[in-house]
């Protein structure tokens, strides 16, 4: 009788640790959220629990892949998501399955410009299956360096469930015949060169005619340099030449004789050029000239400040869609407030980005939020900005405004924009939100 017992007590066991195993390779019923990348299958080999006392399951995946940014720059990070959307198998049980009992980690194959794969997982994080139901689709998310130009492509990988359902147990399932088919390719660039070169002064005053002692580093190896003083926007009659050395290093004297100087630079090239050169380096010519009697000199300074944004608001609130006829969801941006105080040569750019705007029902594609940009310039500002192109924001972001670079650059600008997002007719009611990351650099 014993005997009888332990035998169908480890025949339920086994039956309801079997229908577990299978759950994590199944794919399901519900929609995957909207995504660039493309659903592919491919055969998949499933190996239930050894105590499930199941054979292996060979069946096909249905998969997605998708990505924050499929235009990233070589050292850029993007996140990755694998969705299994449908998997090789089904509760193949009458016995239901508790909630939260399901944890998978996987692979994503690199190939193209760039190979390896990337480690992704998932929550602890399902809804109750009942006996004999299909199942929900699973994702699992990640990230990678791009190291490569060029196209990237992504194709998903081998699968493991992990399950916390009486026993710990693992289900691991490979792709048959690897690479799967590929589901996301990212383009990536090799990026703008950064503009690393450097000056410092042994002094920052001195009297007409004195000299100062100009060091610099990472300029061109061997190239020929020029030390000028600046005015403002204009260059002065000061000037040296000076030769970096193997390291890019130099040092050099510039006599520095007008008094209207109140900066010093050094380039690269026959005329300044931000993008081969550093500086202004602040200095000061001391006024010499004798106070006549019953006089006094006075003196200023105008200190350098900073690059920054405000925002009138931190939400806006789209208008209201019907369901089973969507379309756009309109609004405008919350308005942005520029100030350059840097005094320098250098521009800005103001660009954002924003998520799949999320809810009851899934997911609205971040692809489906589109702006039209406005920038104003303050009266008296040295800089004029300019309005990025009205299009699709996305995941990948946008410019929304910027102002060029020039010999004296900064001031204060409003920046606002139109919002439109474009809802499919049958989105699920309900409310969905999504976050727009404004980035000033």
């Amino acid at each position: 009788m014993g005997s009888t017992l332990r035998r169908s007590a480890r025949r339920r066991w086994a039956s309801l640790l079997g229908a577990t195993a299978l759950a994590v390779t199944a794919g399901g019923a519900l929609a995957c959220p909207a995504a660039a990348g493309s659903n592919v299958d491919f055969a998949t080999h499933c190996i239930p629990p050894a105590i499930a006392g199941l054979p292996p399951i060979d069946g096909t995946t249905t998969a997605n892949i998708t990505v924050d940014d499929t235009s990233p720059e070589v050292g850029d990070t993007v996140a990755v998501t694998y969705t299994v959307v449908t998997a090789a198998a089904a509760n193949p049980t009458d016995l239901a399955l508790p909630a939260d009992i399901m944890t998978p980690t996987g692979k994503v194959t690199l190939g193209g410009a760039q190979s390896g794969s990337i480690t992704v997982a998932g929550p602890k994080k399902n809804p109750p299956v009942p006996g004999r139901g299909t199942f929900p689709s699973f994702s699992m998310t990640g990230t990678f360096t791009v190291t490569s130009p060029g196209a990237i492509t992504l194709s998903p990988g081998d699968y493991n469930i992990h399950t916390s359902y009486i026993l710990e147990l693992d289900t691991p399932c490979t792709v048959i015949a690897p690479p799967a088919p590929v589901s996301q390719t990212v383009t990536a660039t090799s990026g703008v060169p950064t503009n690393t070169r450097a000056i410092s002064l042994s002094s920052a005053s001195g009297d007409p005619g004195d000299s100062v002692t100009v060091s610099g580093s990472d300029f061109t190896p061997g190239a020929s340099v020029t030390l000028a003083g600046r005015s403002g926007a204009a260059q002065t009659a000061d000037t040296a030449t000076v030769t970096a050395n193997a390291q890019g290093s130099f040092s050099g004297s510039l006599v520095v004789n007008d008094p209207a100087t109140t900066g010093i630079v050094a380039y690269e090239g026959s005329a300044w050029n931000a993008d081969l050169g550093a500086g202004p380096a602040a200095y000061v010519v001391n006024d010499t000239t004798p106070v006549p009697d019953g006089s006094q000199r006075l003196t200023t300074t105008v200190k350098a400040g900073t690059l920054a944004m405000s925002q009138a608001g931190d939400s806006v609130a789209l208008s209201a869609v019907d369901f089973g006829e969507g379309g756009a969801s309109t609004g405008a941006l919350r308005t942005v407030t520029v100030k350059d105080f840097r005094g320098g040569p250098a521009g800005w750019s103001l660009t954002g980005k924003v998520t799949d705007f999320t809810g009851p029902g899934g997911r609205i594609d971040a692809g489906k939020l589109s702006w039209t940009p406005a920038c104003a310039t303050e009266t008296g500002s040295p800089s004029t900005c300019a309005a990025g192109s009205a299009g699709t924001v996305g995941a990948s972001g946008a410019t929304l405004a910027q102002a060029p670079d020039g010999t004296l650059t900064g001031g204060e600008f409003t920046v606002d924009a139109g919002l439109s997002l474009d809802v499919p007719a049958f989105t699920p009611p309900g409310a969905y939100s999504g976050v727009l990351t404004l980035t000033l650099t």
